[in-house]
């Protein structure tokens, strides 16, 4: 079964409006509560192509309780650690037009050592059963990102493929535990390689450093401009695909759902790859974070091309 591990649930509240000019009302024309927080949206996502999945993770409160029956509804096995504060609540304000978002996120849960030993045992309990770890997203107050490199050696122990998919310090540090593949998006990986991913080439140098360094293979989400995945022996370039843009939030961890669901069936990463873009793709195309038609990627699916890079 896929296993995904998010420390620091949390909802996303969208509000879809005409613009967003400072200084004025801005009234919604259409609200939508949906999942976010990296590893759980790509259980939802899984969930709703009727692929099951164990999501494991702290939450806490109203919003967390919403969180684990929204996940259960798609048939995902929910495993949340209560902890405290509450899980949080992110807003994304998404422009009618497509035009864009803005995304304003917050950090509510409150993690004790307890907690954090409470979650790493569930973790280690849910491998025998494990054909890969989905990880990442930001960690609740009381956690550091050393928690990332118990969490990946836990699980490579075992011999289970981990996907990590995380920023700043808890991409820098999770990647020092070597897991199989990581996730980032632009933006994150400029923080990391120092200068700007604005190319495929630079996607392209940046992931072979990763891969130099810690041995661990990437597929680097470009959005408009599509992605790059560098592997052990080979790389691709993947066009992006046109779609009807309403929103991108959630395309990036439909990626880590497609990745895992080819693991799942051990099948290649390529097949992964296929199957992530033609997720995200899906995405792009509703409102709602993580949420997507599967006729969308039905119709996807086929257009997704892997040119051999460079």
């Amino acid at each position: 079964m896929i296993v995904t591990l998010t420390a620091n649930t949390s909802l996303d509240l969208t509000l879809v409006v005409d613009d967003l000019s400072p200084h004025r009302t801005v009234r919604a024309n259409q609200t939508i509560l949906s999942m976010a927080g990296k590893p759980t949206d790509a259980s939802f996502i899984l969930g709703t192509l009727g692929i099951p999945s164990r999501a494991i993770g702290m939450a806490s409160g109203a919003f967390g309780q919403r969180a684990a029956e929204m996940l259960a509804a798609k048939g995902v096995t929910v495993d949340f650690v209560e902890v405290g504060g509450d899980t949080r609540i992110n807003v994304v304000m998404v422009r009618a037009d497509g035009a864009g978002d803005t995304t304003i996120t917050t950090n509510t849960l409150i993690a004790e050592e307890k907690h954090i030993s409470e979650l790493l045992h569930r973790l280690t309990a849910a491998l025998h059963e494990a054909t890969c770890v989905v990880m990442g997203g930001t960690l609740p107050n009381g956690m550091s990102p050393t928690f990332y490199s118990q969490a990946i050696g836990i699980a490579r122990s075992a011999n289970v493929p981990v996907i990590l998919d995380a920023s700043g310090e808890n991409l820098q540090v999770g990647l020092c535990s070597n897991p199989d593949y990581a996730k980032p998006n632009r933006d994150e990986l400029s923080d990391l390689a120092g200068y700007s991913i604005d190319s495929p080439q630079a996607a392209f140098s940046a992931a072979s450093e990763i891969l130099a360094t810690y041995g661990t293979q990437s597929i680097v989400t470009l959005g408009g401009d599509g992605a790059v995945a560098v592997l052990k022996d080979r790389a691709y370039f993947i066009p992006p695909l046109q779609v009807n843009l309403i929103s991108p939030a959630g395309a990036g961890d439909a990626v880590l759902a497609g990745l895992a669901a080819a693991i799942e069936k051990q099948q290649p990463i390529e097949t992964g790859i296929r199957l992530g873009m033609a997720y995200a793709a899906a995405v792009c195309q509703q409102a709602g974070t993580a949420v997507l038609d599967p006729l969308d990627v039905e119709r996807f699916l086929p257009q997704v091309q892997l040119v051999p890079y460079p």
